[in-house]
């Protein structure tokens, strides 16, 4: 089966595409039409529940799957360019890098709340981050989580996970890959 690709040039379809679980690409990409690139993922996603290796649909609908995954504590992840879209359709962008980071540039709306902050020469994680994002949002408003190169906003999600947030959604390649694409940042 081959994988749609959402990137400029196929290098960059070929990197976003293998770095996703079998579950978070068929999540977030259309049916197969890149001949770009041909990441043959049937044999894995044999693995999944209701997947028919003779057709394209499954026989379990996309939320439930999300669902599934953020039952087990993970966060779906995104790429940048759909991390786009979602922010252009409603959802909010949390940017969690530290005050100095986000007042370099951020992208366009984010609202920014540190997973970490500096200390000496390392980081230490915000002790009130679960209560800070609870005073900017509900628990089912839908998030997208950036950070400056994605660990940060993956720890965040999953601690937003855990909290009962119900729709979190990390962007994958963080603020970098976001500038790196060309999308709107504000200074």
């Amino acid at each position: 089966m081959k994988a749609t690709c959402f990137a400029a040039s196929p290098s960059s379809c070929f990197a976003a595409t293998t770095s996703f679980s079998p579950l978070i690409f068929r999540q977030y990409l259309a049916p197969p039409r890149c001949p770009l690139v041909s990441v043959s993922i049937a044999n894995q996603r044999s693995q999944v529940d209701g997947f028919n290796p003779k057709s394209s649909i499954t026989t379990r609908p996309k939320a439930t799957l999300r669902s599934d995954l953020e039952t087990a504590g993970i966060p779906a992840s995104v790429p940048v360019r759909v991390a786009h879209e979602l922010l252009q359709a409603g959802h909010h962008y949390l940017d969690v890098r530290t005050p100095e980071e986000f007042s370099a540039g951020h992208a366009s709306g984010a609202i920014n709340i540190p997973y970490m902050y500096r200390v000496g020469s390392g980081m230490t994680k915000n002790p009130s981050f679960i209560q800070e994002v609870s005073k900017h949002f509900r628990k089912d408003d839908e998030i997208i989580i950036g950070c400056q190169l994605g660990k940060r906003s993956m720890m965040a999600a999953k601690d937003l996970l855990a909290a009962g947030f119900s729709a979190v959604t990390d962007i994958a390649g963080g603020y970098a890959a976001w500038t790196q694409n060309g999308l709107p940042t504000d200074l």
